[in-house]
């Protein structure tokens, strides 16, 4: 059995390691998969300045015990002048890369309002990863949960004979979501952002009180309007002088908004401290 390991990103870490330990509880080979997809990439985005460490990357690794890594150099045939995504046929012939794969209505809420291509590009080479590698089962992290929501989809529909797990998100000891982006704030952004954890811990913590008392019909002693817990975890990014994407509150498998907290839902949100676009999410 084979287990792979995606990542979508030079960022192996703590994070990579604890999704190592489940692989290789579930089967008897890992391959990590690293590569930086530029079919997620718009025009005008940040991938010519994403953090790439392939070395220290592989150094971290070793010790994992992982059996392979994949890193190919690229999967695509790629001209600059596509303003989808920089990414078409090389040719007048159309010889070159045209076909995208696209979970059509998953895709489109949370990240994909503002990043419309990100998803195509995602699904895309996963299906790609997941054709030349041939796992038996596919970990992926919860932090990219709309990502991971996308992925499950596509393979229950494509009838891919694939297990997705999905990993736990990890925070750092300040506890900001663990991720390649974190590198690029500064000291004074990076602990502003660690304000989105306090507020996601009090929705949490509502949660638990909420679920306990899921049999009772009075709510007098606490919240159920999603809108409420929206609205303060706005109010404080905003005062953290983060500058919000999205905060909502979904159901947990269809992404779709829930207006009272009655259901398994995920609380995401997007933020921009300084340059750099961040995620950060809990399964309520």
């Amino acid at each position: 059995m084979i287990s792979g390991e995606p990542t979508d990103s030079h960022k192996v870490g703590v994070a990579e390691w604890e999704i190592s330990r489940e692989a290789k509880a579930r089967a008897n080979r890992v391959v990590v998969s690293i590569y930086v997809n530029p079919g997620q990439f718009a025009p005008g985005e940040d991938l010519s300045v994403y953090p790439r460490n392939l070395e220290g990357d592989l150094a971290k690794l070793e010790p994992m015990g992982v059996d392979a890594v994949f890193n190919p150099f690229d999967l695509y045939v790629r001209d600059q002048s596509d303003q989808d995504s920089g990414l078409i046929a090389s040719d007048s012939n159309g010889s070159g890369h045209e076909t995208w794969v696209r979970v059509e209505r998953l895709e489109k809420p949370l990240c994909g309002v503002n990043r419309p291509m990100f998803f195509r590009g995602v699904a895309t080479v996963v299906t790609k990863l997941f054709h030349i590698v041939e796992p038996d089962v596919a970990i992926f992290g919860k932090k990219d949960y709309q990502q991971f929501r996308v992925l499950c989809r596509m393979v229950r529909d494509l009838d891919f004979d694939i297990e997705m797990v999905g990993a736990p998100l990890l925070r750092e000891q300040d506890g900001l979501a663990m991720s390649s982006r974190n590198v690029r704030l500064s000291a004074e952004e990076r602990q502003k952002s660690s304000l989105l954890l306090t507020f996601i811990t009090m929705c949490l913590a509502l949660s638990i009180r909420l679920s306990l008392r899921a049999a009772e019909e009075s709510v007098r002693k606490g919240e159920r309007d999603a809108s409420v817990l929206i609205q303060q975890v706005q109010k404080t990014i905003t005062e953290a002088g983060g500058h919000i994407d999205y905060v909502e509150i979904a159901e947990q498998e269809s992404l779709r908004p829930v207006i009272t907290l009655n259901c398994p839902v995920v609380l995401a949100v997007a933020v921009r401290f300084g340059n750099v676009r961040l995620l950060d999410n809990v399964e309520i």
